[in-house]
C-alpha cells in the first residue's frame, strides 16, 4: 500500500506577527480558556486534503503551481468562538476577493482529484486555542493586522509524541 500524507494548503504569517498574536492572545482570554496553538502552527487553511499519496501530491502541487491569483493583503481584526468545535479563533471581517478566489480554486482541485472537502462553507480563520470547553468573552474591536500574501503553503500535519507539527512541503508564489 503506497504511503500516504495528511496534507493541506495555507497561508503562513510572519514571524512578527505570529509574536504580536501570540502576546495579543496571551493578554486577551484567560488562562483556562483552551489549549493555546503554538506560534509556528498559527495559519489560515484554505484547503484540507487529508490522506494522500505521493503521487496524488504531485499532481496536487502541479495543479497549485498553474494558479494566476495576485497578491492580496489580509486584515486579521475579528475574533470569536465556535462551541461545538471548541476553538477560538481570528478571522477578518471582509474576507479580501483574492482569498476566496485562492481557496476557491484550491478546494475545487482538491475535491476534482478525489480528495475529501469539508461540506462547510469556507471560513476564513487562524485557530488560536484549541479544547476552549466553556464560552468565554472576545475581545472588542480594535485589533488588527494587516498581512501582506504573497505566496501559499503545501503542508503536512504529523502527530508526533501527542504534539501536532507542520512541515512545510511546497512553498508557491502568487502571481497575476
Amino acid at each position: 500500500m503506497p504511503e500516504s500524507k495528511r496534507l493541506f494548503f495555507a497561508l503562513t504569517l510572519p514571524d512578527e506577527i505570529q509574536q504580536q498574536i501570540i502576546h495579543w492572545r496571551a493578554a486577551s482570554f484567560p488562562s483556562d480558556a483552551g489549549r493555546p496553538v503554538a506560534a509556528a502552527n498559527l495559519h489560515l487553511t484554505l484547503a484540507f486534503l487529508g490522506d494522500v499519496s505521493a503521487q496524488k501530491q504531485r499532481a496536487l502541487i502541479a495543479l497549485a503551481e498553474r494558479i494566476h491569483q495576485p497578491e492580496f493583503t489580509l486584515t486579521l481584526d475579528d475574533a470569536g468562538q465556535w462551541l461545538r468545535s471548541r476553538v477560538i479563533w481570528l478571522g477578518t471581517r471582509q474576507p479580501p476577493r483574492g482569498l476566496l478566489q485562492l481557496a476557491n480554486m484550491l478546494r475545487s482541485q482538491a475535491a476534482r482529484s478525489g480528495c475529501w472537502q469539508s461540506p462547510q462553507p469556507f471560513h476564513p480563520h487562524i485557530t488560536l486555542l484549541r479544547d476552549a470547553s466553556h464560552a468565554v468573552a472576545i475581545p472588542p474591536p480594535g485589533f488588527r493586522w494587516s498581512v501582506p500574501v504573497t505566496e501559499f503553503v503545501l503542508y503536512e500535519s504529523q502527530f508526533v509524541r501527542g504534539r501536532t507539527r507542520y512541515t512545510p512541503l511546497c512553498h508557491l508564489p502568487l502571481r497575476p
